[in-house]
């Protein structure tokens, strides 16, 4: 992987995003962008669009417009109460399994800066039978800050506040890494790393590469941001479950490792001609790639995307991700650099007067 780009990765996993709450992520992608893009836009929703136009400029651009998605925002928390004791009880931002959730690192995101703590409950020494036996509601469960009492957390903290996972990108063996909000940092990365990878190249199509919000509430930033683009053609770029760990069906969801290339939707969700492309070029360019099955719309930003306006022919690429919505999401870096290398490649390949009617 590229040292910059590297980089670029690890900022973003360590900066906090939580849906409704993406600016100081935004604010990574703009700075980013700046460097690559011909022209940068945010929208009233908080989406960044980095875009690169044809040889031939703006004029050139109403033909056929690109759209590249990857969402920024990640599961978070949100204060919403704050007890006499200064402890702090929270509501979820998208979707979480409580029993991950129990004992970890979590940061308070407050005005006057992050604020750490842990997420508890009572011991296991305390608990009754059956409270044992049950995975505990967000009302059982609280956020301890180290406060002496109420008015000192409430000084610091306000309701509404945003909380995540401790931040912190790990390294691991044979290429591996881990880190909090792969899910859907990683994808973000692939579609900046197209910016990047185009830059200075000669397009025949212009390029839209945007940093989406909101998609962990229901696909929100995807939806206002292809309204406005009007894309002929998109590619959302987010993770997908990587099946080579212990335990899973193959049968129901398909067989997908790490380090063996970004994955390839097959399905109603994904145009037939936009996916031979995809694979034509990862062949032609001798990029790995895996083919999985996708029976029905997808929960990804092309679910939405692929119903704008009158219709955009769409294209998934995942990215192999074990553990999601956990504290150790694990991606293959040559994934991601397979995933960048594939869609600049399709980019630069597009004309336009291509046709993309089944």
């Amino acid at each position: 992987m590229h040292e910059h780009s590297h980089a670029f990765l690890q900022s973003l996993l360590e900066t906090p995003s939580a849906s409704g709450f993406e600016r100081p992520i935004q604010d990574v992608v703009r700075a980013w962008a700046g460097q690559y893009a011909d022209e940068v836009r945010t929208d009233r929703h908080g989406n960044v669009m980095a875009i690169r136009y044809p040889q031939g400029g703006k004029d050139q651009a109403k033909h056929q417009r690109v759209m590249l998605a990857g969402h920024c925002d990640q599961i978070a928390l949100m204060v919403q109460h704050i007890d006499e004791n200064g402890f702090l009880y929270v509501q979820p931002i998208g979707g979480w399994d409580m029993q991950i959730l129990l004992g970890q690192h979590l940061t308070v995101w407050t005005k006057s800066g992050p604020v750490p703590g842990v997420v508890a409950r009572r011991a296991i020494h305390l608990l009754t039978p059956e409270e044992r036996k049950k995975v505990p509601e967000f009302t059982d469960v609280w956020v301890d800050i180290g406060a002496k009492d109420g008015k000192e957390a409430r000084d610091i903290v306000q309701h509404g506040d945003s909380v995540t996972f401790e931040l912190k990108y790990r390294p691991l063996r044979n290429r591996l890494a881990a880190s909090p909000a792969m899910d859907d940092k990683v994808g973000l990365w692939v579609v900046m790393e197209t910016l990047r990878l185009l830059h200075g190249k000669d397009l025949q199509v212009p390029v839209y590469c945007v940093s989406t919000v909101q998609e962990e509430i229901g696909l929100r930033g995807a939806t206002t941001s292809a309204y406005a683009i009007e894309p002929s053609v998109g590619i959302a770029v987010d993770v997908c479950h990587a099946t080579d760990t212990p335990g899973n069906d193959k049968k129901q969801i398909g067989e997908t490792k790490l380090g063996e290339g970004p994955v390839l939707f097959r399905g109603p969700n994904i145009n037939p001609h936009v996916l031979e492309r995809l694979e034509a070029t990862a062949r032609e360019k001798q990029l790995a790639v895996q083919v999985r099955g996708a029976p029905r719309a997808t929960g990804t930003d092309g679910n939405v995307m692929q119903i704008s306006r009158e219709g955009v022919a769409m294209g998934i690429v995942g990215i192999p991700n074990r553990y999601m919505h956990s504290p150790v999401e694990i991606v293959h870096l040559d994934d991601l650099d397979r995933a960048a290398q594939l869609l600049a490649e399709f980019c630069l390949r597009l004309t336009p007067d291509m046709d993309w009617a089944p």
